[in-house]
């Protein structure tokens, strides 16, 4: 580009000699000047072009002070004047390169932060998914490993007792204590498990999830009603209120026989309210007994959430 520019300027001083009118032509040095790279060349390109304009035009100045100081404040001028333009897009330049590298840096460091975010999340799942399965480890060891051993034991004893009923009889019903025990001990592991759909997904949407597989094969419309704006809450809560839907849609099938079913979760400023409503036949006096037990299934998880309510309060 210098090669280029020099030779322009030679090829104004050519054809200005030549007739006048080429001044028009010998102003586009002034343009091609910001074409120079570094802001120096540039400054030195406009003065070039100022002096060849300058000594063709005015004449070479002689050894008047006042034709000579003419001369030398006309090309300062231009030269200052035009050269400021170079100079601020050199720095408005350097000035976007500089928003541009800080823009690739913090693009850079917002990916490695969402990186190392995800790795603590999986980190995190996974130590959850360890924890759980240890605690049911000690729990399968400390109570339903110890009483089926027990359940064995018993059996055995009334295995060798077989012909003597009345002997036998004491150790069958510690066998079905134990068995009962057991049962009861195995639904509490399971209760205090963390259903499968709040594993990687919300209230909301685990709740949208066991709606839709409850309706399938069912002659039942089923709408669901988020209101309010869903925010997080404590994950003993979600589980309580997860629990307390899929008994009371588990009800529904098995008492209601109900055409339209409703499930409404309503964010409020400070609580979270669960509605579950249905078209279904009133209860019968000899249905009670089973609805009653239904009911009481699900008793467990209310009085949970009502103390995890109470704590976190």
């Amino acid at each position: 580009m210098v090669v280029y520019f020099l030779g322009l300027l030679a090829l104004f001083l050519a054809l200005i000699s030549r007739d006048r009118v080429f001044v028009l032509f010998a102003i586009t040095g002034f343009f091609h000047a910001y074409q120079l790279r570094g802001w120096p060349l540039g400054v030195v390109g406009v003065f070039g072009t100022s002096v060849t304009l300058n000594t063709m035009v005015m004449e070479p100045p002689g050894a008047d002070p006042a034709t000579l100081s003419s001369y030398i404040g006309v090309i300062a001028i231009q030269t200052v004047a035009i050269s400021s333009g170079i100079v601020g897009m050199a720095k408005a330049d350097e000035h976007v390169r500089r928003r541009d590298a800080l823009v690739a840096k913090l693009e850079a460091a917002l990916e490695e932060n969402a990186g190392l975010h995800a790795q603590l999340l999986t980190q995190a799942r996974e130590a959850g998914v360890l924890d759980e399965r240890q605690r049911m480890a000690r729990e399968i060891h400390d109570t339903l490993a110890q009483g089926l051993a027990g359940i064995i034991t018993q059996v055995q004893a009334a295995q060798r007792l077989w012909d003597s009923p009345e002997e036998a009889k004491p150790y069958l019903d510690r066998t079905l204590a134990l068995a009962l025990d057991s049962l009861a001990e195995a639904r509490r592991s399971v209760q205090a498990l963390r259903p499968r759909q709040l594993e990687d997904a919300h209230l909301p949407d685990a709740l949208g999830d066991l709606a839709r597989r409850w309706a399938e094969g069912r002659d039942v419309r089923l709408r669901i009603d988020v209101t309010g704006d869903p925010t997080p809450i404590s994950p003993p809560i979600e589980v309580a209120l997860f629990r307390v839907a899929q008994e009371a849609l588990t009800n529904v099938a098995r008492h209601a026989e109900a055409e339209t079913v409703g499930l409404t979760l309503s964010y409020l400023d400070d609580m979270v309210l669960l509605g579950i409503r249905d078209d279904g036949k009133p209860v019968r006096r000899a249905a009670r007994p089973a609805l009653n037990s239904a009911i009481a299934a699900s008793a467990p998880w209310v009085a949970k959430l009502a103390s995890t309510r109470s704590s976190s309060s």
